[in-house]
């Protein structure tokens, strides 16, 4: 036969077997329908279509569809075309009563789990208004594989909006769009790890999935001592890179001390070090002017770690670095070696999002949200358990919520009996910290949509009462 895929109307693939045609094509059919291959309510291809395809007269196909049509595998209706009838599919046999299925608990009620923004606000409307300007005004040539640092319009748009929102000193050229947050850490990691780097230091609160994604770069982490200013910077000894988050600490929630800020970049500039900053929420502040970005203060010593997972949406999959001179170019290479970017289109999107003003009020507006919840928060503890403080609530999309001696687990045993979904800081601290553990809830307040977040407050005070 010619080819076993339709070429005209409906692709169907079909292979007839056996002897003669009419009867090979009409056991292939049956057998398609029978197995479930072909859906009940399926269009088949016109006898024109699939005889032209097959290489056969169509007579035979026509033929084939009227003796199926008459055995009821198939029905035929004018202007409706030929399709699979409808029929009871068989159902699979029950489950072993010797292994019953273990019941499902379901979710949690209320999520109060840090590390998410309020997705039901994310900007359809306007996102969708900036994909179609993206796209109509996109070149051809955009949607080939392109350059491996991502496309020219977003990194442009990138360094303009960092440069004016964050005090990040940002070249287009010196800026690789990656697929998140985890996708930069893991490039950094192997780049650093070719150097020779055996270790890099972290903070003593932090997130595991990253300090696991530099284990498996071959990087061991070493934490830095903690204290109430954040992180330690006056005895560096032995250290030729860290990861910090120095415009508002994950989870403890203090920016680094404007004396710790000048001591780590002087330790950069002597020791030829490298610090890597991840500004994972830096638009989002309350209380006090905004902390601009350390890199900054140092761009030949300070890569520049963003995403849009907190302003916009976690699922776009979109982060970005801004490299060092010294660094841009291995780092480069290694992602052209099998590193992929984001999707194009949603690269074209956000640098029409961000040059249009859209982003900016997205971001003024989420930030109003944020602080009303924030507001009620602490109103509500205040009122209803007095003897919890929140800290850290200066910025951000969390609180840390500072419990009596001895009784997080305690609390997080009667958030689980409130349907809430919450963590305990004890989750966030480095195994080898040398810092006293604190007792102590770190709550996201920015993860509920509108409409949950009084029944989560409501919850909240329940477990902490």
């Amino acid at each position: 036969m010619a080819k076993a895929w339709a070429t005209l109307g409906v692709d169907l693939h079909v292979e007839p077997t056996g002897p003669g045609v009419r009867r090979g094509l009409t056991d292939a059919l049956r057998e398609a329908v029978r197995s479930g291959r072909l859906a009940p309510g399926t269009r088949l291809p016109s006898s024109r279509s699939l005889a032209a395809d097959l290489g056969i007269a169509r007579n035979t196909v026509a033929d084939a569809y009227a003796g199926l049509v008459a055995e009821g595998w198939l029905t035929a209706r004018q202007g409706s075309g030929t399709r699979v009838a409808e029929r009871t599919l068989p159902q699979p046999a029950p489950a072993s009563a010797a292994a019953p299925r273990t019941r499902d608990p379901g979710r949690p009620a209320y999520d109060l789990i840090p590390g998410s923004p309020d997705l039901a606000s994310f900007p359809r409307t306007e996102w969708l208004k900036a994909a179609r300007r993206a796209l109509t005004r996109a070149p051809h040539d955009a949607l080939g594989y392109g350059d491996v640092r991502g496309r020219p319009e977003l990194r442009t748009a990138l360094a303009g909006y960092l440069s004016r929102a964050r005090g990040v000193r940002a070249d287009a050229d010196r800026i690789v769009v990656c697929s998140g947050f985890s996708d930069a850490l893991t490039l950094l990691g192997a780049v650093l790890r070719r150097r020779g780097l055996r270790s890099l230091a972290v903070e003593s609160y932090g997130l595991d999935v990253h300090w696991n994604l530099l284990h498996r770069s071959g990087l061991r982490t070493v934490p830095l001592p903690f204290d109430e200013l954040g992180t330690r910077t006056d005895d560096l000894t032995g250290v030729r890179a860290m990861l910090l988050t120095p415009a508002h600490q994950f989870p403890m929630g203090v920016p680094l001390h404007p004396d710790r800020r000048a001591a780590v970049v002087d330790w950069a500039r002597r020791t030829g070090g490298l610090i890597l900053e991840d500004d994972y929420d830096g638009e989002f502040r309350y209380d006090r002017q905004p902390v601009g970005a350390l890199q900054g203060l140092d761009p030949d010593h300070v890569v520049y770690l963003g995403t849009a997972s907190k302003s916009l949406a976690p699922g776009l999959r979109l982060g970005w670095l801004v490299l060092p001179p010294s660094l841009a170019g291995e780092v480069t290479a290694l992602k052209d070696g099998g590193g992929w970017s984001s999707g194009v289109l949603d690269q074209l999107t956000l640098a029409e999002f961000i040059t249009s003003g859209a982003y900016d009020r997205h971001v003024r507006a989420a930030r109003l949200r944020y602080r009303r919840r924030r507001d009620a928060l602490v109103s509500s503890l205040a009122t209803r358990a007095p003897a919890v403080r929140a800290t850290g609530i200066a910025a951000g999309l969390h609180a840390v919520l500072q419990l009596p001696p001895g009784t997080e687990q305690s609390v997080l045993r009667a958030a689980a009996w409130q349907g809430l979904a919450v963590h305990g800081l004890s989750r966030y601290r480095h195994a080898a910290a040398f810092t006293e553990p604190l007792d102590a809830l770190v709550v996201g307040y920015g993860t509920p949509p509108d409409h949950a977040w009084s029944g989560a407050l409501e919850a909240l005070c329940g477990a902490l009462g």
